[in-house]
C-alpha cells in the first residue's frame, strides 16, 4: 500500500458552498485526486462564475443549485445527483455565513440564521447523505468544516464561534452514530487563509494583518491550497480508522499563546 491510499478515482464528492474561497480549494483538491466533482450553490451567477473557473483548471464539475438549509430542497437534489452523477461517496460541509457584530448590538434573526446556515445545514445534509451510503451498505466520508472557533472565540462573532463549536460536536456524534456502518465522520478548522474574502483585512496595512501573521508561528496567513492534504487524507481510504477528530490548519495558532512582545 501508498499512494493509492488517497486516490479517489471511482469515488464521488459533494462539496457545498463549493463555488470561492476554501471551498473551491477543496473542491478542486479531491477532483485532482480522481473524484468525480459536485457542488452546490445558492445563485446561478455564482454557481455558472465557477463552473467557468473549474473548467479554466480542465475539472469538470457537476453544479446543482439549492439551499443547504431547505431540507426538501436537500432531498430532491440529492436524487437528482444521484440520478444524473452518481451517488455521493463524499460529502464537505463547506456552506457557511458569517456575522460580525457585538452581541450586545446582534438581532435574535440574525444569530438564528447563522446557526442555521452553519449548524443545521450540516445537519440536514449529513442526514440525508448518509441515509443513502446507509442504503447501499457503500460506507462513506462526512467532512464537516470546523474553525479555530470551534475551540477559542474572538469579539463580535459569538453565533459563528457558538455554530461552529456545536459542529464540533456534532461531529463527534456522527462518528458515534455511523461508525458501524463503516462511514467516517470528521473535520478540518483552518485557520487564516488568504483568500478574496480576507483580501480586506490582509492588504493596505490593516491592523489585523500584522496581528496574524505575529499571531501565527508559521508568520503568515495559509494558502487555499494548503488544505489540499488534510481534504485528501479525510476523503481517502488513509482515514478509515480516523473518526471524529477535527484536524486543524492553523499554522500552530492554537499551539501557543503567541511569542512576547518583541519576539521575532
Amino acid at each position: 500500500m501508498g499512494l493509492e491510499l488517497f486516490d479517489l478515482t471511482g469515488k464521488t464528492a459533494l462539496i457545498t458552498g463549493g463555488t470561492h474561497g476554501l471551498g473551491m480549494a477543496i473542491a478542486t483538491a479531491l477532483a485532482e485526486a480522481g473524484a468525480t466533482l459536485v457542488i452546490n450553490g445558492h445563485t446561478p451567477a455564482r454557481l455558472e462564475k465557477a463552473k467557468e473557473e473549474y473548467a479554466a483548471k480542465g475539472i469538470m464539475v457537476h453544479t446543482y443549485l439549492f439551499d443547504v438549509t431547505k431540507e426538501e430542497q436537500v432531498i430532491k437534489n440529492l436524487a437528482l445527483i444521484e440520478k444524473e452523477v452518481a451517488p455521493i461517496d463524499i460529502l464537505v460541509n463547506n456552506a457557511a455565513i458569517i456575522k460580525r457584530t457585538p452581541m450586545l448590538e446582534m438581532e435574535v434573526e440574525d444569530f438564528r440564521e447563522v446557526l442555521t446556515v452553519d449548524l443545521v445545514g450540516p445537519f440536514i445534509m449529513a442526514k440525508h447523505v448518509v441515509k443513502g451510503m446507509i442504503s447501499r451498505n457503500s460506507g462513506g466520508k462526512i467532512i464537516n468544516m470546523c474553525s479555530m472557533m470551534s475551540e477559542v472565540s474572538r469579539n463580535t462573532v459569538s453565533a459563528y464561534a457558538a455554530a461552529k463549536g456545536g459542529l464540533k460536536m456534532l461531529t463527534k456524534e456522527m462518528a458515534d452514530e455511523w461508525a458501524r456502518y463503516n462511514i467516517q465522520a470528521n473535520a478540518i478548522g483552518p485557520g487564516y487563509f488568504a483568500t478574496e474574502q480576507t483580501a480586506p483585512i490582509r492588504i493596505g496595512g490593516h491592523p489585523f494583518n500584522d496581528f496574524i501573521i505575529k499571531r501565527t508561528p508559521a508568520r503568515r496567513w495559509g494558502k487555499p491550497e494548503e488544505l489540499a492534504g488534510a481534504a485528501i487524507f479525510l476523503a481517502s481510504k488513509a482515514s478509515d480508522f480516523v473518526n471524529g477528530h477535527v484536524l486543524y490548519v492553523d499554522g500552530g495558532i492554537l499551539a501557543t499563546l503567541g511569542s512576547h512582545a518583541g519576539e521575532e
